[in-house]
């Protein structure tokens, strides 16, 4: 356990970062699996909408770093390329 000022102010800070960071994370993983649900049940304008929400909300968590920035760009351009697949398709 910290016994030193700064470091018990550098648990609380911790802390508070990880409960931040975990609401960001579940936040962008909600709004991802809302996109692909509406890939899958097949529902292109569904998906369209989903997808600009969720794109914004993926590059912010990359921008805050709670994903990597290329990971964060791999996803968004895997979503595109789903939605567009729907297009095509239909």
């Amino acid at each position: 356990m910290a016994n030193t000022k700064s470091a018990k102010k550098a648990v609380r800070q911790i802390a508070r970062r990880t409960a931040v960071n975990r609401q960001r994370r579940s936040k962008m993983r909600t709004f991802v699996r809302k996109v692909e649900e509406a890939i899958v049940s097949g529902d292109q304008a569904a998906a369209k909408a989903a997808l600009a929400v969720a794109e914004p909300i993926l590059m912010r968590a990359a921008q805050k770093g709670i994903v990597h920035r290329n990971t964060a760009s791999r996803k968004v351009s895997r979503l595109t390329a789903g939605v567009a697949a729907l297009g095509a398709q239909g």
